[in-house]
Formats: structure tokens, sequence, C-alpha cells
């Protein structure tokens, strides 16, 4: 896991070191362990390291291959390196590491670009190839790993945060219609923009080519999320196993490591399983005690660490509690609001935070964590528009009957009223968009439908399109993004077992019952541990989500939330203020908390305009 770097003068000028130094110094804290460039012709590489696999020198980068023609900078992790060498070794290939690095590096030699396809893991890397004068660079499947590039009539630029491409921008604007969107949805354009207008991002699953030569980049897709067919008509118990084969080899896999290994802990469903399947492997190898970080909230109403208690006792976990307060968020917010980069939609991403820090104080280098598990199995309250209308349209009104009244025995959280609210509001864009547009009356003018809510809408007559999209779209980027940046702020790999791609494709593709059953959302992974967790936690009606005590933390700081609202270039160019003024104090706190992030991240970057 590490930060990468790679500039490209376009003119045909002799690369500077100096540059590419400046932009890996400017993600130090992404690798601390070790930093090196090259630098040829008009071009230049650069890494920043955190050792996790092979902490000797011969896994350091940019890295060569043995015949000279090819040079990888990689950031994130091959979990199934040691299965993919095999094959390297058979086929004639020699290594002198035991990092995942030289195996990519191999395989890119031995496969080419259809060398991903291979690969079990997150990752952002870019791959000199003397061969055909170009750079090859790759996404993974999901994007867990960033990579961000821009271009102008001189130089191309990229690295795996948007402060290492800042300087190679004119002036820094925001992008008028994800500001827009932002504020009134809260959704971003997850494929290939940011709120930096200039910046751009790889999207998720897709590879690229820079020919050194024409300067010509060509952008396409290795990966597409499909339905496999076929499971249907098996058994919920076969189901079953083959889940929980899958979700343990994932962890096996993630495992993996030459530096300690715990994981985040909220006490939910998702975390708790990681955590109780996790510890299980990790004693078997060998590795003693697994250790697990939780964050407690001072707000009762959100406080999960009972729940996380009884997983630590019944696992025998060492645990480690961070009990962030009013006090230690103001102090934090600056550094949060620096490391994310872009406006973030809600407090709570700064209990992650918290937790990260955490694990690097306790020497813990990577963690696992739950993140996937809601929108490959239809967690969130959301999807049941989604199961409600397949229901409807397979058995008919007696079995939507039956469906509405299992929701609301096993789900404290949904009222008959709150599930036709979710329904309306998943199933008409209108609906849901007015709404929107009500709790947002201070906008001078209001753009058409975003994207965001149309498509949602029209996804969510079928659950797999509905899924696909909120894991390549609307969810699940964003939530990527939080991760990786609290993560590698603190020099920590987080890695996601619900997101091994052998999992998501099964998960997605099992019949509406194994997901969504007699009420239960993640009905199979409830199932899979049923018999290796307290009931308490596989059959809790009342879902919490990992937030952080907003009611505390943000009523407490609205004044600050409100002058900065007020000071804010941006929020002035859309709002009406004195509608605002009226408005703000009645405002949810999620609103309120969106307008504060944006003035927050036009403060600290700098924005001068938006376009």
């Amino acid at each position: 896991m590490c930060g990468i770097a790679g500039y490209i003068d376009r003119r045909g000028a002799p690369a500077d070191v100096a540059i590419i130094t400046r932009m890996t110094d400017a993600v130090a804290h992404r690798g601390p362990n070790g930093a090196d460039h090259l630098v040829e012709r008009n071009f230049a590489l650069g890494h920043r390291r955190l050792s996790v696999l092979d902490l000797s020198r011969l896994g350091a980068q940019p890295m060569t291959s043995p015949d000279g023609l090819a040079t990888v900078i990689f950031n994130g992790e091959i979990y199934n390196f040691i299965e993919i060498r095999a094959l390297l070794v058979a086929e004639g290939h020699a290594f002198r590491s035991n990092s995942d690095t030289e195996v990519l590096l191999a395989a890119y030699r031995q496969w080419g670009e259809r060398c991903v396809e291979r690969f079990n893991g997150m990752w952002a890397f870019a791959i000199l190839d003397r061969t055909t004068n170009s750079i090859f660079l790759s996404r993974d499947r999901f994007g867990i790993k960033p990579l961000y590039y821009t271009a102008n009539g001189s130089v191309f630029a990229f690295g795996s945060e948007i402060r290492q491409l800042l300087p190679f921008l004119d002036a820094r604007v925001a992008e008028r219609d994800l500001v827009e969107n932002f504020l009134l949805v809260n959704s971003v354009d997850a494929l290939d923009r940011t709120f930096f207008r200039g910046v751009l991002r790889l999207p998720a699953g897709h590879s690229a080519r820079y020919d050194l030569l024409t300067n010509e980049f060509r952008v396409f897709r290795h990966y597409n999320l499909t339905r496999r067919m076929g499971l249907e008509d098996v058994g919920l118990d076969e189901l079953t196993a083959r889940f929980l084969e899958l979700f343990t080899d994932a962890i096996r896999l993630r495992l993996r490591a030459d530096v300690k290994v715990g994981t985040c802990l909220s006490g939910g469903l998702d975390s708790s399983s990681v955590a109780t399947i996790a510890s299980g492997l990790y004693r078997a190898a060998g590795g003693g005690r697994f250790s697990a970080i939780t964050a407690v909230s001072e707000l009762a109403s959100s406080d999960e660490s009972a729940f996380a208690r009884r997983v630590v006792d019944r696992s025998g976990l060492d645990w480690h509690q961070v009990r962030p307060t009013y006090d230690d968020f103001v102090d934090s917010l600056p550094d949060v609001v620096a490391a994310q980069e872009e406006p973030f939609g809600s407090p709570s991403l700064t209990m992650q935070y918290f937790v990260m820090a955490e694990a690097k104080r306790q020497g813990i280098t990577v963690l696992l964590d739950g993140q996937g598990g809601d929108e490959t199995l239809l967690g969130y309250e959301k999807y049941y528009a989604a199961h409600l209308f397949s229901v409807w349209q397979a058995d008919g009104p007696l079995a939507l009957l039956r469906a509405l009244q299992s929701i609301r025995a096993n789900n404290d959280n949904m009222t008959y009223r709150s599930i036709a609210k979710y329904v309306a509001g998943g199933l008409s864009s209108k609906a849901r968009y007015d709404i929107h547009k009500r709790e947002h009356a201070y906008f001078r003018t209001f753009p058409g439908t975003p994207e965001h809510v149309s498509g949602f809408a029209a996804a969510s007559r079928d659950a797999f399109t509905l899924q696909k999209l909120e894991m390549t779209q609307t969810n699940l980027p964003i939530l990527l993004r939080y991760e990786d940046k609290n993560s590698m702020h603190h020099s920590i790999e987080a890695r996601l077992p619900f997101l091994d791609y052998r999992l998501v494709e099964f998960c997605l593709s099992l019949p509406p019952k194994a997901k969504i059953n007699d009420g239960w959302t993640k009905w199979l992974l409830r199932n899979a541990m049923k018999a290796r967790m307290d009931d308490q936690i596989v059959w809790r009606k009342n879902k919490f989500g990992f937030e952080a005590p907003d009611a505390i933390w943000v009523e407490r700081h609205t004044p600050q939330i409100g002058q900065a609202i007020f000071s804010s270039y941006l929020i002035a160019e859309l709002a009406n203020k004195d509608v605002l003024r009226k408005l703000l104090p009645r405002m949810s706190l999620r609103n309120r908390w969106r307008l504060y992030s944006l003035a927050l991240w036009e403060r600290h970057f700098e924005i001068t305009g938006m376009a």
C-alpha cells in the first residue's frame, strides 16, 4: 500500500526530478517507509512505500523487470499473488522477492493488459512499457484504490491524491453541477470527475494507456459486473454454504501480510462477521489474539459498543476502544477536511478517522473492514422498494402485504409510513426530487433532476440493476473514497473482504429471497453467521450505521457552521441568503452539514470560482 505519482512533459522537455519529488512528498503519509523515483527522457515516475509484504529493500519501487523492459509503481495489494506466482514460475519466471509487486510486474510481462483479469485485490498502478513506448495505468474492479490525473498542453500528470495535481492547474475552480448535486441529494459524479475542474479520476474497473510518442491517452474498461446465471433454483442451505466458503476465503486472503493485522469493529452485523471469521483464521495460523478497534459514540442512541463487546468476548479479541468527544471532533476537523480533499456528506466519517488514528497508535498497519456488505446483500432500508416491487411482480398483492408485515415486524426502524416513504422515493424520481427541493428552498434556481435520483428510481425495479448502480456509481464509490483517505492519512492499509470480486458477483446474482427474507435484510449473511455469533447481533432489528453523535457535535457547532456557510463564495453563488438564514435553524443536521462541509473545502483548498 503506497502512494504513486507520474508526470510527462508533453512538449518533450527533460523531466525535472524536483517536480516528481514534490509530487511524492505531498503523499508521504501514504508511504512513510521509503521513497524513490525514476526520471527518464521527458517523463518521471515516483513512489512512496508503506511496507506490508516483503519488508526488505527487494520490495522497493519503482521496480523494473529482469529484462529491463518494464517498470512499475503500484498502490494496493494483489491478495492472490502466491497463486499467480506459481503459475508464472511454471511459465519460466524467476523471483527475487516475496512481494506482490514483483508478481504484478511479471504478470504484465506474461499476459499484457489482461493480467488484471487474474488479480484478486485492490490496485492503482502505472507500468512503463519500453516495448511499446507507453505507460499503462489500471484501477481495480470497484475502485478501492484511487488514481487521479490531469492534462493540459504541456503536462500530463497522475497520482494517488488530488493534492499532487493541484500545482498543474491554472486555477482552482469547482465543478458547479457536482456542488449542486452534493448539496441537493448528497451525490457526486463518482465515475471520472472530481469537485476540482481539470482533475479527473480513472474510473473503477478501467485501464488506460498513454503513448509517449504521440501523447495519445486512451481509457478503456477491463471489468464489467455481470449477473451469474444458475443460482435461482439452488436451495437456501446450499447458497448459505457457498456464501460462507467464499466469505471465509476472502478474509483468509486479506490476512496475508508481514505486519500486524487487525479489524474495525463497530458492533454491526458486517464488521462483527468479519471480526469473528478473521479471529478464528488468525488464531489457527498461529497469530495469537486478533486485534479489533471500536469507536464509541458519546451519544447513547448511536453507541454500538455493547454489541461489539459481545463479539470481543465470544471471539477472544484484543480490543481497543477510542472515545472521541466534541473537542476531539473540532480539533481533528481541519485534518479531516485536508485528508478527504473533497466535500463529504456527514461527520460520521470522522469516527472512522479516529479508528485509523488508534490503529496507528497500536502499531496495526493493516485493518480489515466491513465496507460493501450493505451494497452486496441489500442491507440498506432504501433497498426495500426494489424488494417489494419484485415481490409484487412475482407473487401478487397478498404476498406484497405479507412482505410489508414482515418488514414491520423484523426492522424496528421501519413503520408503515417510513416504508411508504422509501417506496415512493425509490420508485419515483419526481417524488424524491420534490422532497429535496423543498428541503433546499434557498436555491436561486434548481438544476434538472440529478442522474443520481433518476438512475436510482429506474434501477429500483430490479435488485441486480439497483445493486450494480449502487456499487459502481451512486453509493459505494463515495464510501470507498472516505475509507481510503482516512486510512492512508494515518498510513493504514484498509482491506475489504466483502468486495472480493468473487463474493460480489455471487451475492449480486443471488435470488431475492437470499438477500431479503421474511423482512430480514442481508438474510444469507445472518444465516451463515447464526451459529458463530450471538443472536443479539445476528438477528438484531435496530441497525444504527457507523455514525458520529451528530445531534451533539453538529448542534454544539452551530455558531461556527453558520459563520462558515455565510462566508462561502460558492454558497452565495447558489443561495438566496435571506431564505437560507430562515431555513438553516430548521434544516436537518445532514443538510446543514453538507453546506458546512462545502464551505470548509472551499476555504481549505482556496477555491476561486465555480463553472
